[in-house]
């Protein structure tokens, strides 16, 4: 189906929503359309989506729309169910939900009980659901808006939960940015650095080049515990390990986008101030794993925020020879340490992803912690 016959049954002012490849022909249409505007805002995770979506509806009283992948229910139950429900304040909202993980279709570990639990999650907040396929029609689909127009009346929400490749865009769009170092590139540094010691990386591209590398340079993945899942939450992980393992020097490698989803994880990381952590974000303004839509990233200063919510040390790299010299400092140094490693957008065409599954993951890495 054509992302522009959505776009017109939805019949919406307001867009806003956390990326999602199973939604890429949707986010390229509005990044076309709308640019970040007034129309349509990336927000840092699925409840600040619910809330903005809440806000634009209390100015306007028009019905706002909310997209996201599946894994980001999690984040918009309180929301929904203390918000919007028409048990409390009545807000409509049209959720549309990539399902990544549907049951029968083959994905990553990370999305195979989210995706079997994905409708009943739904039903459980009282949202009324249809589902998107290849095979839907257009006759369908504005069918079932009119019937849902009802439902928004009333005060409920509703969503569409989209299918793989159910929807597509017929322009393409290129996203970039000034940077110069490659991802890969940083990681191979910063493997080379870090030795022995624990890695804890974030979901996305990150953790699968760690792993590729690992495997390049012929070692073993016992270092590093790699979040395939649980976006924004690599940076908790490694703050556990870290409290717990004092005698080790613990990695955390984060992403941009993975940063702002729960950046109030920092100011509770640097509350407890490990001087054995060293907390690395990979800042390529961009969702890049989903598509490359941007973050606001590039736009704030994750160096001052970092210096603001205590943390003793915090710089900002742009270059190999500054990062060698950052991260040598840091595997020495007895505080707790904030790099900034400005990357450029873009990966291997043929990257591939871990071989070993998430358990094994698991138990290799705690077999090494202790």
């Amino acid at each position: 189906m054509r992302v522009e016959t959505l776009f017109d049954v939805l019949d919406s002012d307001f867009y806003t929503g956390v990326p999602d490849s199973q939604l890429q022909a949707l986010c390229n249409f509005l990044i076309d359309k709308y640019g970040i505007s007034e129309h349509h805002v990336i927000a840092a995770n699925e409840g600040n989506c619910t809330a903005l979506a809440a806000g634009h509806y209390l100015a306007t009283g028009n019905v706002p729309v909310v997209y996201m992948q599946n894994s980001g229910i999690g984040n918009i139950i309180n929301p929904v169910a203390s918000l919007l429900n028409d048990k409390v304040y009545a807000i409509p909202c049209i959720f549309v939900v990539g399902w990544r993980g549907e049951p029968g279709i083959h994905d990553e570990p990370q999305h195979i009980y989210q995706g079997e639990v994905t409708l009943k999650l739904l039903e459980d907040m009282d949202i009324a659901t249809f589902v998107i396929g290849k095979e839907t029609t257009e006759a369908e689909l504005y069918a079932k808006m009119k019937e849902f127009r009802n439902v928004l009346t009333n005060g409920k929400s509703v969503a569409f939960v989209v299918r793989k490749g159910a929807l597509e865009y017929g322009n393409k769009v290129v996203y970039s940015n000034e940077y110069q170092m490659k991802r890969e590139e940083v990681l191979e540094h910063i493997v080379a650095v870090t030795e022995n010691d624990p890695i804890v990386s974030t979901t996305g591209k990150a953790s699968r080049e760690l792993f590729e590398i690992r495997e390049r340079n012929g070692q073993g993945h016992e270092c590093d515990f790699l979040t395939v899942g649980s976006m924004g939450h690599s940076s908790s992980i490694a703050l556990g390990i870290a409290m717990s393992k004092k005698n080790e020097k613990i990695w955390c490698v984060d992403g941009d986008g993975a940063c702002l989803m729960h950046m109030g994880s920092m100011a509770v990381l640097a509350s407890r101030k490990p001087d054995n952590m060293v907390h690395i974000v990979l800042n390529n303004t961009a969702h890049e794993t989903v598509g490359g839509m941007p973050t606001v990233a590039g736009n704030i200063d994750l160096v001052t925020i970092a210096e603001g919510c205590g943390y003793p040390y915090a710089v900002c790299v742009d270059n190999f020879a500054d990062l060698d010299k950052e991260l040598k400092a840091a595997k020495e140094a007895k505080s707790l340490r904030f790099i900034e490693v400005k990357c450029a957008l873009g990966s291997r065409a043929d990257l591939g992803r871990p071989t070993t599954t998430a358990i094994e993951n698991k138990e290799r890495f705690m077999e090494r912690l202790n």
